[in-house]
């Protein structure tokens, strides 16, 4: 298996994008350690990852929480695969010239603390053991300028967060450390089921696309597989485009 004895930290594991890759690194060997803030959908997701013959560990914690974020992280011990799908924070649907500042920021500073914490937790833990992959998800976002209307600070903080990624594979590459973003226009799937405008927004997601499919959770398993194996070794400090043709390299 590809991921045989790898053990896994998926902060926001009790997701729908981190439980995807949870089922999907489980069925390819590795041991999953669920990190996030309500027990009772990291529970889920580990009882799916049991029944189907896989191996789960779940973690209640904050990943804005730093002394949270260590200690888990040395309770985990070896650490070969961390990746980061909590919440963007975000605040949307407002022009920029109403906003509040701290709504603009939200989606910057939260996030880019969350994952630095997290990569910081995970770096430390494989540096010794020289290798390890570091993944990231959802790339720079929407750069079409018809599309990028009242988004708050989102677009702002995937940039911050990506460039974080680029600084920590500069650094890393040395220690054996791999560091990849899986980039996404959108996972239709992970639409909240009562929220009012999903349909519309999942439309618009698939609509943007050039082969008029959005990617699934089950294809985001596959990808995250694949960019945390051995069969992605020479890939660090790229994206890895799941857009379906959203955008282009």
């Amino acid at each position: 298996m590809l991921l045989d004895d790898k053990n896994a930290i998926i902060y926001g594991g009790g997701g729908s994008v981190g439980g995807a890759m949870a089922k999907a690194f489980a069925a390819q060997g590795a041991r999953v350690h669920l990190a996030g803030r309500t027990a009772a959908s990291l529970d889920k997701v580990a009882g799916a990852v049991r029944e189907a013959g896989g191996r789960a560990e779940t973690a209640v914690l904050d990943a804005l929480d730093e002394a949270a974020v260590d200690a888990h992280a040395a309770e985990v011990g070896r650490i070969d695969i961390s990746v980061n799908v909590t919440s963007s924070y975000d605040v949307q649907g407002t022009p920029l010239v109403e906003m509040a500042v701290d709504d603009y920021l939200s989606p910057v500073a939260k996030p880019l603390r969350s994952q630095f914490l997290t990569t910081r937790a995970a770096a430390r833990h494989m540096i010794p053991r020289r290798g390890g992959v570091i993944l990231f998800f959802g790339g720079e976002g929407d750069k079409a300028a018809n599309r990028m209307h009242r988004l708050g600070g989102l677009l702002a903080g995937f940039a911050a967060v990506e460039a974080l990624r680029r600084q920590l594979a500069a650094e890393l590459g040395e220690h054996g450390i791999r560091v990849v973003t899986l980039a996404t226009s959108g996972i239709v799937e992970s639409l909240p089921a009562g929220m009012p405008e999903a349909a519309e927004i999942g439309a618009g997601i698939t609509a943007t696309t050039l082969l008029g499919r959005a990617a699934t959770l089950a294809d985001v398993g596959n990808a995250a597989v694949f960019a945390a194996s051995d069969w992605a070794r020479t890939m660090t400090g790229a994206s890895l485009n799941i857009s379906c043709g959203a955008f282009l390299d």
